[in-house]
């Protein structure tokens, strides 16, 4: 029987890329430097939990770049669309607080990709966010 979106999202999963992709066509942007690190983690009772690191801490520009990024909540997938939906019952950024974030999910070459399904402004330009997430393979070895 084919699992559906909610439940093939279940599983912790690393960060293998964080860009933003200018609508104009113009440079990509790495708005956590060129090699963040982070997890996104999906449980079956329909909670989540994401945190990205900028890594690149003698390069970090504050206007530009982010050093910390962390929010949980419940999620919810809408098979349909092929999107998932996280809203931040917490957050390191107040604003971000009981808002509702979707994004469109795409699977290739064994990969999740998480997109926003709405353009928005960042640095003075209309972006998409695309993150790319590879799953951890469960482990027998007690950490």
């Amino acid at each position: 029987m084919k699992k559906n979106l909610f439940e093939i999202l279940i599983g912790s999963w690393t960060l293998v890329e964080l860009i933003e992709v200018p609508l104009d066509g113009g440079e990509i942007i790495y708005p956590m430097g060129n090699k963040p690190k982070g997890l996104i983690i999906y449980s079956g009772d329909g909670y989540m939990s994401a945190q990205i690191m900028n890594t690149d801490f003698e390069n970090l520009d504050s206007k530009n770049n982010a050093a910390y990024l962390a929010y949980s909540g419940p999620f919810q997938t809408d098979d349909e669309k092929q999107t998932v939906s996280h809203t931040m019952y917490v957050s390191l950024f107040e604003n971000w607080r009981d808002q509702t974030q979707n994004r469109k999910v795409i699977f290739k070459d064994g990969l999740l990709h998480l997109e926003t399904d709405k353009p928005f402004t960042s640095n003075s330009q209309l972006v998409i966010h695309k993150l790319t997430w590879k799953r951890i393979e469960q482990s027998n070895k007690n950490h």
